[in-house]
């Protein structure tokens, strides 16, 4: 008997020869605990996870999209259950043949009370372990249910790689899951190896024998081995299909480098697996150990050498000498499958002169264009709609959107925006629960304003305003219980009268009357919502009845994104006036980083169709998917998947189909791939000769880029004005503008993309060059520092280029705002044609001070009876007095210089009562 068996004897004397007793019946041992403790928390996690089933079926099925949930639960139970089967399958089957195949205990080497010990030790280590392991690998795949739902219901692109000639749905949905696959699959056999390994050790261990493992063990272990060599060749085979992902060459996707040596080198590695599994198995008939060892060293040499250093050396030697010869054909793929990608081979391109004879014709024959030239900025335009049409602290008109709408039988732009409920706006002492979540529960109504039309206080002329809201339009349910704010649940039905919107001094108060809510009819459901919600008071308010619906996900984007998770959303959803209804535009997008050769954007992002349009109830909150991209193979392996879930767009009535308009999103994201993409000769993109950038402009005395604008146009070739997203594009590191893309809405043109190219042997002004000059016309520049200096901020609005016949108008707005941040008032019009600048208070009179004469009348010319003659000639006194204002305003500057403030406001007060009689005379002149 050795030291340790001696010491143990000394220690535990009563132990020495002798049986362990069972507990007796009914006693708490630890281990006894221990399971209660672990068996509580098991019961409590799966309540927790029913709960959360109960809840998601009850939501999806108020929508009526319970077969959504339904196909994403089953696919991920079906997952999880398979994936957990297999493994514990896998490991355990492992784990009971390694116990087979290692030798017995014997308790004579042992004390009986250590084996015992050790043996209900391990037991429960493993069925534990098993559980815990069988549970991560389950979550794992779980978590990819859509990986695994898109390959068993995938689509043809019917676009073939140009390298390996594979359809690109070979990529998108097919390697993927093969990726998934294998590395589960290496992962799991990997755990399994070394449990067996520790098997085999620790029975060896407590054998005393040497760790000399007999045949059937070796064969064991061997087969494990030789098994994830396998998986790992698998692996290295699928990285063939992974080079057109490649970010190695001078453009994204394979290059040569990769196809003559990266290439071979994957084929060699796959060999060396192959000649490693052969290693194994000689090495398992001589039981050599050192045999792997070598094999392992050698393949980790092939991968420095083959994988690593003959690649550069390819490209170091080969390749850039004479990088352009030898990629030109990659770049090529690569402009090919990038414009595919992001739908640019749909771009139709065509020349614009830009020329600078911009005439009184032109304007006269683009009236309509002139009548919706977008003069209202949406950042001040949102101050101004807040500070008149808010009425209320708790009220908030936070997104300004652009839409179009047929007002009294005229083609009319406007801007409109939600009148929100912010309840966390209510008074610190109105806080309250009942306050919060069953009385105030909604917003309420809209403003809607041309976008050109203002009155003489330099406001909107709104079309749509006030509470209840009246206008052009009738708005039957302006309730607004979902929108871009609403991001509580509130509780409606309820025995606390919901407040509708204030009158006066009163207030009105309504009830939900939608079908949209589940019902808290019963305790299970109060319970259940009260947990899901994280709320206790929902279980034990008194104020709720049988009647009671809960309405939750109410924030639209988060709405969509919850029935439809796989969508990509746009940033923008917009508000449309429809059937006295007030509806929801939210535009949908599938996506992927999968698509070979085409260059990706931040975040990987190489795909991208607007294939769905989710239209969203404001007050019972219904959502309808409609198709856009009927051919996107994405959106047909979704239909697959969902088939209840997406209608054809055809189904959508055909007055709200006339307020779709191009995504922002999107047409941003094409805008900045069309900047270098636009360059399909490889040579050019190879030595970016013509790399495009957005212009920049002044707002607010900063400098940004210019912003992507709707505008309503009359194309150069168009029969009529239509609802365009635009943007224009300027040279690097130059101003001039290059040319302009557009997107169209309307009719049968939507999505159609259009880029008008300017001349390169001409100077066309660009935004920024526009600003400048704007800046050094003296006369536009001592009004806005007048204003500047006299209390109030000056707000340059987006600065539009706006193309009319053959050449481009330039229209910004100026805003005037008071420094303790009042009401922004529209009070100036700039315009720019050509050399010409005029400032005006109204677009009309700047187009007249450019080109000499009225812009076109939306009316029959009536002729005005003749003017009586003044008592004397009114405009030679006027001539006189714009001189002494002149002169006043300079020497009120020579004393600002000097210090001399008594002057400086003398010199104002002189040219305040200058600017006075000018008014008297323009009003007399009038008459």
């Amino acid at each position: 008997m050795d030291s340790f068996e001696r010491q143990w004897q000394r220690w535990f004397p009563e132990e020495r020869d002798k049986e362990p007793t069972p507990p007796a019946p009914g006693g708490w041992t630890t281990a006894r605990v221990f399971l209660v403790l672990v068996g509580a928390l098991a019961l409590f996690i799966l309540i927790s996870v029913l709960k959360g089933f109960y809840t998601e079926w009850l939501w999806f099925s108020s929508l009526g999209y319970g077969d959504v949930y339904a196909t994403i639960l089953r696919a991920k139970v079906i997952i999880f259950f398979s994936a957990a089967i297999i493994f514990c399958l896998l490991f355990l089957g492992n784990l009971l043949l390694a116990t087979r195949l290692a030798p017995k205990t014997e308790s004579h080497f042992w004390p009986w009370a250590i084996v015992r010990r050790l043996q209900s030790i391990l037991r429960l280590n493993v069925i534990l372990g098993t559980a815990l392991l069988a549970l991560i690998f389950g979550m794992v795949a779980q978590g990819n249910w859509l990986v695994v739902l898109r390959f068993f219901n995938r689509q043809s692109f019917g676009i073939v790689d140009p390298v390996f000639y594979r359809d690109v749905g070979f990529y998108v949905f097919s390697l993927p899951f093969l990726h998934l696959l294998q590395g589960w699959l290496v992962g799991a056999l990997i755990i399994t190896l070394i449990a067996s390994a520790g098997v085999y050790f620790l029975s060896y261990a407590m054998q005393r024998l040497k760790f000399d493992f007999t045949r059937p063990v070796l064969a064991h272990i061997g087969g494990l081995f030789i098994v994830i060599s396998g998986l790992f060749a698998w692996g290295y085979w699928l990285g063939i299909w992974e080079l057109v992902f490649s970010e190695r060459g001078v453009v994204f996707g394979a290059s040569y480098a990769d196809m003559h040596a990266r290439l071979p080198a994957q084929w060699m590695l796959i060999a060396v697996m192959v000649i490693l599994s052969a290693i194994i198995l000689v090495s398992i008939s001589r039981r050599n150990y050192r045999l792997p060892l070598y094999g392992i060293a050698g393949w980790i040499a092939v991968a420095i050498l083959a994988a690593g250093i003959y690649p550069a050396l390819v490209r170091r030697f080969q390749v850039e000498p004479n990088e352009l010869v030898r990629e030109t054909p990659y770049i090529e793929y690569n402009i090919q499958f990038t414009r595919e990608a992001f739908a640019l081979n749909r771009v139709e391109e065509q020349p614009f002169p830009a020329e600078d004879t911009l005439t009184s014709q032109d304007i006269a024959q683009n009236e309509m264009t002139i009548n919706n030239i977008r003069l209202w900025d949406h950042r001040p335009l949102k101050d101004t709609y807040n500070q008149i049409q808010s009425f209320r602290l708790y009220y908030d008109l936070d997104n300004i959107d652009s839409d179009r709408y047929i007002i009294d039988g005229e083609y009319r732009q406007v801007m409109l925006s939600a009148r929100e409920l912010s309840a966390e706006k209510l008074a610190g002492q109105a806080q309250t629960w009942v306050n919060r979540k069953l009385q105030f529960t909604h917003g309420y109504g809209v403003v809607l304003s041309p976008v050109n039309e203002v009155t003489t206080q330099g406001l909107p002329n709104l079309f749509l305003k006030d509470i209840p809201p009246v206008g052009k339009f009738t708005i039957e349910r302006p309730q607004i219980y979902f929108g871009e704010k609403t991001n509580d649940y509130v509780i409606v039905k309820a025995k606390t009268q919901e407040f509708d919107y204030p009158s006066g001094d009163e207030n009105v108060y309504g009830r939900y009357e939608g079908k949209d809510g589940i019902s808290l009819d019963g305790f299970l459901r109060r319970l259940a919502y009260a947990w899901q919600l994280g709320d206790f008071n929902i279980l034990i308010s008194s104020e709720l009845n049988p009647e009671s619906r809960v309405l939750y996900y109410r924030n639209i984007g988060e709405r969509v994104n919850h029935l439809a998770p796989f969508l990509e959303l746009d940033d923008d959803p917009y508000l449309v006036v429809f059937a006295g209804r007030l509806l929801w535009i939210q535009d949908a997008y599938t996506t992927s980083d999968r698509f070979p050769y085409s260059e990706p954007l931040g975040g990987g992002l190489n795909y991208i169709r607007n294939s769905a349009k989710a239209v969203i109830d404001a007050y019972d909150g219904t959502v309808t998917f409609y198709i856009t991209e009927p051919e996107d193979a994405l959106l047909r392996t979704y239909q697959a998947i969902f088939p209840g879930l997406f209608v054809p767009i055809e189904q959508m009535p055909e007055s709200l189909r006339v307020h779709l308009r191009y995504p922002l999103d999107l047409f941003n994201i094409q805008a900045a791939v069309y900047q270098t993409y636009h360059m399909e000769n490889a040579r050019v993109f190879y030595n970016k000769e013509d790399l495009w950038t957005i212009p920049r402009e002044l707002y607010f005395g900063r400098e940004q880029s210019l912003e992507p604008y709707y505008i309503t146009m009359r194309l150069p070739e168009g029969e009529k004005e239509e609802f365009l997203l635009m943007l224009p594009f300027t040279p690097v590191n130059k101003n001039n503008t290059i040319g302009w893309l557009a997107a169209r809405s309307d009719g049968e043109n939507y999505g159609k993309l259009l880029a008008y190219l300017f001349s390169k042997e001409r100077l066309v002004y660009g935004p920024s060059q526009i600003e400048n000059r704007i800046g050094q016309d003296t006369t536009i520049t001592e009004q806005l520092a007048l204003w500047s200096r006299g209390g109030s901020r000056v707000i340059r609005g987006n600065l539009l280029l706006i193309p009319l016949g053959k050449s481009i108008l330039y229209v910004e707005p100026v805003f005037l705002q008071a420094e303790d941040g009042g009401l922004p008032e529209l009070k100036r019009v700039i315009v720019a044609a050509g050399e010409q600048i005029a400032m005006a208070p109204t677009l009309k009179e700047s187009l007249k001070a450019i080109f000499g004469t009225e812009a076109p009348p939306t009316a029959p010319v009536v002729t005005p009876p003749a003017p009586r003659a003044p008592e004397k000639p009114i405009a030679t006194d006027i001539a006189n007095l714009i001189d002494q204002a002149q002169q006043h305003y300079n020497q009120a500057q020579q004393y600002l210089k000097a210090g001399d403030w008594a002057g400086y406001g003398k010199e104002l007060e002189a040219l305040k009562a200058v600017l006075n009689k000018l008014a008297e005379l323009a009003t007399e002149e009038k008459r």
